[in-house]
């Protein structure tokens, strides 16, 4: 009849399992079959386990709608090791989670103002580790990429070279002004030149956290189907 559209958008495994893996692939493509679900994702899915699922639901005339993954301008893992490139050849969406890396790519941060708690070990990475002034050069580029914008907030630069790679991103907000913050940033693009200029400095910048000090189970131990790369 006429009754309200009561399926799920998207519908997504939220990490890699440590076995059981397919179960939860079939679980997918029953829900969508169902009419649950409009789309169906994963999140924290590396190379392989990526490519296996796309295959698998492919089998059933399923797409694979999306992998939820981090990726920031302090995490370029999915860059550097191709996951970013094999979604993108599967068609399948890339959802960045922390663009903005825990706040440090805000501008809220300095060598003299840090975070205290857990974030303060980032801090000392990134302020006092081995790539010494790298962190604050890409600040400092970061405002002047703003100031090409109209001073834009630095967190619309962090999340706009998310979307120049692709892909959507999802930041955090813990105010309605940093939510109009987030949404700003689709009101302007970085042009080539910025992009090159991040990326390049980005890259000199020592990683704010290591994959393999995530929580996700590295394999299915059942299959050995390597689950997450980063």
């Amino acid at each position: 009849g006429g009754g309200a559209d009561m399926s799920i958008d998207l519908y997504q495994i939220h990490f890699p399992n440590a076995w059981s893996n397919e179960n939860y692939w079939d679980g997918l493509a029953e829900c969508y079959e169902k009419g649950l679900v409009k789309a169906v994702g994963v999140s924290n899915y590396g190379v392989d386990a990526v490519r296996a699922v796309h295959s698998k639901l492919a089998e059933r005339g399923i797409p694979l709608a999306t992998n939820q993954i981090q990726l920031s301008l302090l995490y370029r893992f999915p860059i550097e090791n191709g996951l970013l490139k094999a979604c993108d050849e599967l068609g399948v969406k890339v959802l960045s989670y922390s663009p903005l890396a825990l706040g440090f790519l805000t501008g809220k941060y300095d060598k003299n103002n840090r975070p205290s708690g857990p974030r303060s070990k980032i801090a000392q990475t990134l302020f006092d580790g081995e790539a010494g002034e790298a962190f604050p050069e890409l600040l400092k580029v970061m405002k002047d990429v703003s100031a090409n914008h109209g001073d834009a907030p630095l967190s619309q630069v962090a999340l706009n070279w998310t979307r120049a790679k692709g892909t959507i991103p999802i930041p955090g907000a813990r105010s309605l002004k940093q939510a109009k913050q987030n949404i700003g940033s689709l009101d302007w693009n970085l042009t080539d030149d910025e992009l090159l200029a991040l990326d390049t400095i980005s890259a000199k910048v020592p990683a704010y956290i290591a994959p393999d000090k995530s929580p996700f189970p590295k394999e299915d131990i059942n299959t050995k189907l390597r689950m997450f790369d980063s």
